[in-house]
């Protein structure tokens, strides 16, 4: 006899179940067999595999639109780090100046703390559309004193940059390697400059002893100073990079020179 496709209804509770079956009837007794799922589930399979590709991209399109990372939310304008609890906006922290020399007079009324990373994006912004009216209006006026501090946390390249600020700092030259390093930063997937034999070029191109210098860099003479400057940042609540404390108030991230205006202008007025 001709394989037929049967359609059985099951009832449930009044209601109707098709399943897909094939029967064929041979001396009186019949065999049944299931239509082969695996085409379905193969979909379906397929149906939640391109979803969460889906999902990757938009976060990741997210990460390049708002400069916030893929594996903690952070302000916009932001690299993001793993620290400590954020301060409430506001809110005063007791963040120390860190060992590198200040820009502006020790008498200045209102003292800025920049946590930053050397190869962040948005502290070179910061660097190139905030510091130099900061200094303008502020630091050279003997309003301000600024500090800066390591917050070394986006890869092994940071960490090398951060090292090599140090040694520069060993033979007073922290400023110049710190503004070189901004003014010729990479794109962020660019790490080819982070080498002990690249830095020490540059280096020698700013006054510094270079022997000195690549002697420190390739020791690592003073990781303990950056790890101490990271330890710290975090126990001040920065959850990426930049973090400004302006009189101990965190501002998060690259904002326009203007909200750093405002803030250091209420300090002044207290």
């Amino acid at each position: 006899m001709p394989t037929r496709r049967k359609i059985a209804a099951k009832e449930t509770s009044g209601t109707k179940e098709e399943a897909p079956k094939t029967s064929r009837s041979t001396n009186s007794r019949t065999i049944t067999l299931k239509v082969p799922q695996t085409p379905v589930i193969l979909l379906v399979l397929a149906l939640m595999v391109v979803s969460f590709l889906v999902g990757v991209l938009g976060t990741n399109i997210a990460y390049k639109l708002n400069g916030a990372s893929t594996t903690a939310a952070t302000t916009p304008g932001t690299a993001a780090g793993t620290g400590g609890t954020t301060p409430a906006v506001g809110a005063k922290v007791d963040v120390a100046n860190g060992h590198f020399p200040a820009l502006g007079k020790d008498s200045a009324k209102v003292t800025v703390i920049e946590f930053a990373d050397f190869r962040c994006p948005f502290c070179q912004q910061l660097f190139t559309n905030v510091s130099p009216s900061l200094q303008k209006d502020y630091i050279d006026s003997g309003k301000v004193k600024f500090y800066f501090r390591q917050y070394a946390f986006l890869g092994p390249a940071s960490t090398v940059a951060a090292n090599a600020a140090e040694c520069a700092n060993e033979q007073n030259k922290f400023w110049e390697l710190h503004d070189w390093l901004y003014k010729n930063q990479p794109p962020e997937t660019d790490t080819s400059m982070y080498t002990v034999d690249n830095l020490t070029t540059q280096a020698g191109n700013l006054g510094i002893n270079t022997a000195q210098f690549k002697d420190c860099l390739s020791s690592n003479k003073y990781q303990k100073k950056v790890d101490q400057d990271l330890a710290e940042g975090q126990k001040a609540g920065v959850q990426g990079t930049p973090a400004t404390f302006i009189n101990g108030k965190l501002i998060s991230g690259a904002v326009p020179y203007a909200q750093f205006k405002a803030a250091i202008d209420a300090e002044l007025a207290k």
